[in-house]
Parts: C-alpha cells; structure tokens; sequence
C-alpha cells in the first residue's frame, strides 16, 4: 500500500487544498492530510478545529485520513509509514521554497519522495491568509471555501 502526506497548516482549509486533496487521493492508496502543529505561527483555528473541517469536507474520499503533527514531517513520515510528501504549487514563487523544503527532508531521510501537484487554476491566486484577511474586513470571502468553513469563518470573526 503506498501512502502519501499532504501536510499544511490549513488554517482555513480552501478549494485550493481541496482540490490537491482530491487528486492526490487518486494517486495513492492512502492519503494522510495532516495538519501542522506549528508553535510559532498564531492559527484562526484550534488544531482541533482545522482537523474537524477536513474530516467534513473530505468524508465522501474513503482513502483519506486526517491527522496532526508537530515536530520534522520526515519524522511523522516515518511513524505512519508514507513514502511521499505531497505538496501543493500555486506560482513560480511557491516553488522556490518546497523545493528547498523538498531538498532538505531528502537529506534528512532519503526514502522519502516529494511530489508537486500544480493547483488548478481557478485556485491559484488565493491562499488560506488571503481568505482570512478577505473574511476580517467582511469582504466576500465564501467563494474560496466550502459552506462550513465560511460559516465557522463567520462564527470566529463574530461577522
């Protein structure tokens, strides 16, 4: 059984993440979409919340598993026995970093393979932070994630 990782902070998760989500469940016989549990940044939502929000919108796609991490993803690769980093490129600009990111956990653990999945296009040009900031200052920010995201958007932001 292959296994793949989709990490990210999904805070919140978009139809950007969903779409990567979706095609890379086709790819693998078991997708891990694994929230990081990151000390430094300052997330909207709990690790709880975002976890919640992933199991809603990808319960119709059977080979998903949602999961948190904290610590090396190369690390977590290795406790739940997936071979592949998924990771989702919106522009030019996004490569820079996951290559370097895609370069350094191949250093750490050469067993581990990173592979790109381009966001469609329609997706391409927003990203969860422009979501949030759209959100704060009541902009229409519901057609960039699913009705229950927008919805704890709303109950979060007291909009």
């Amino acid at each position: 059984m292959k296994t793949a990782i989709y990490p990210g902070s999904f805070d919140p998760v978009t139809y950007g993440h969903i779409d990567i989500i979706k095609r890379g469940a086709l790819l693998f016989d078991k997708l891990i979409v694994a929230v990081l549990l990151n000390p430094i940044k300052k997330p909207l939502f709990s690790i709880e919340e975002r976890m919640e929000l992933l199991k809603a919108v990808t319960k119709n796609i059977p080979n998903v598993q949602i999961d948190y991490f904290d610590g090396l993803l190369v690390d977590y690769a290795k406790k739940v026995r997936a071979g592949v980093i998924i990771r989702g490129l919106r522009m030019v600009s996004d490569f820079e970093y996951e290559f370097q990111m895609a370069l350094i956990n191949k250093k750490l653990d050469p067993s581990i393979e990173t592979v790109f999945l381009m966001t469609n296009e329609q997706y391409s040009y927003f990203s969860s932070s422009a979501v949030k900031e759209i959100a704060q200052f009541r902009g229409g920010f519901s057609k960039f994630v699913p009705e229950i995201v927008a919805q704890k958007l709303k109950e979060k932001l007291k909009l």
